[in-house]
């Protein structure tokens, strides 16, 4: 299950053909580029009771072995649909969590994890005086992914512009009720922040990998850039990060299928961030393939249909850089990319903006310029090679123009 632009959905098809297995795409969309969205089922994941009868009147003559979801909007979904079929899945209310930040946190106090103080806060009429936490703040919308809307403030003036600005990011977004009238507000952690890629069965965590993330994020704004494994922590630091991770899938309630979390070592342990029930977003899975010498969708549906994922040994160490988006503008070319291409230890460089198309930085942006990624026999020289080949290229844009730009 896939929301039609999803990055996801040709990696899972071809891990499914890799495994002799037949796989049915269920999308939000009949208008894709890719095959197996057109050729599957198309239904409105914004209306799930509809959706979840079209798709059991599809599958009513076909054995399936197992459903999964690439991406945060279809994983309730997914859910559901996995419980009708009596197949092994995380139950709804748990997929609800990994969805809505404020429940989230809910539960992980509730159930005595390591987490910041938190405050969750109506956008109407809100105002400083109504934040009760000391600054410095992050402010974020209650259910949108990769970083789009967090925001650091550190004074009352930064929490009012940070509102607005998320408020306008929510408008554009067309979501609605709760989750469009509310954000939550949490004190600001400091420390490295980290990645866990893993997978639950029967209730139990099973570690991928851990991904270092070597950039220190400390804000106003989150974007991600470079993730490199395996972890330079050491085995005690790795287990203190393992073993709150796995608490916190406990204190969801998931018990089947991928999870990817993001953490950070305070000074007081580990403390989670995020944790969603699928793998890691856009390309970085491959990451997984370089590492650990297995693709990732081939593990993650070996799990789901109830072969343990098992990981071969560690190959050399592995890096991708998400590029950033640093300046808003249409993009019209990218310079560069054949001295890119050809830095020691990067194996791939792929631009993923066309020219022509707007470019929007965060904390508006949703979308990575593209994917660097290296592989080299150290984590240093894989980082070097990263940043080496990012300092290569050159974006060249132009400023978007508008009837109010030429009235002004």
């Amino acid at each position: 299950m896939a929301p039609s632009g999803s990055y996801r959905i040709a990696a899972y098809t071809a891990a499914a053909q890799a495994l002799g297995k037949s796989i049915l795409v269920v999308s939000n969309s009949e208008h894709s580029l890719v095959p197996d969205v057109a050729n599957g089922i198309t239904v409105d994941f914004d209306q799930p009771e509809h959706a979840l009868e079209t798709i059991l009147t599809t599958l009513a003559s076909k054995e399936v072995a197992c459903v999964l979801a690439t991406d945060d909007s279809c994983v309730a979904l997914c859910s559901r649909l996995a419980d009708r079929l009596e197949l092994p899945h995380n139950k709804p209310d748990s997929a609800l969590l990994t969805q809505r930040k404020d429940l989230g946190r809910e539960a992980l106090a509730q159930a005595g994890c390591n987490t910041p103080t938190f405050q969750r806060l109506t956008l109407a009429g809100l105002d400083a005086s109504k934040l009760t936490l000391p600054y410095p703040v992050v402010v974020k919308p209650l259910g949108l992914a990769a970083s789009r809307g967090v925001i650091r403030a550190d004074n009352d003036d930064e929490f009012i512009v940070a509102c607005r600005r998320i408020d306008a990011i929510l408008e554009s977004t067309g979501i609605t009720g709760f989750s469009r009238e509310h954000l939550l507000v949490e004190t600001y952690i400091d420390g490295l922040e980290y990645a866990i890629e893993g997978f639950m069965v029967d209730g139990e965590f099973r570690l991928l990998t851990i991904f270092d993330k070597p950039e220190p994020l400390s804000g106003p704004f989150f974007e991600e850039t470079y993730y490199l494994t395996p972890t330079r922590l050491n085995p005690e630091q790795q287990q203190q990060l393992v073993t709150e991770v796995a608490s916190c899938c406990l204190a969801y309630g998931l018990e089947q299928g991928p999870v990817h979390a993001e953490a950070r070592l305070s000074a007081s342990g580990p403390m989670l961030l995020e944790l969603a029930s699928r793998t890691i977003g856009g390309q970085c899975g491959q990451l997984i393939e370089f590492s650990l010498q297995q693709k990732l969708e081939e593990l993650v549906i070996q799990g789901m249909c109830g072969v343990t994922p098992e990981t071969g040994d560690r190959a050399d160490s592995a890096g991708v850089l998400m590029i950033p988006i640093t300046e808003a503008g249409i993009l019209k070319r990218v310079e560069g990319l054949i001295e890119a291409m050809q830095t020691e230890y990067v194996r791939d460089v792929e631009i993923h903006i066309n020219p022509g198309y707007e470019l929007i930085p965060l904390p508006e942006g949703a979308s990575y310029l593209g994917f660097i990624f290296a592989q080299a026999p150290d984590f240093e020289r894989t980082y070097a090679a990263l940043k080496s080949a990012y300092a290569k290229l050159r974006f060249v844009t132009q400023p978007k123009w508008s009837l109010e730009n030429l009235a002004g």
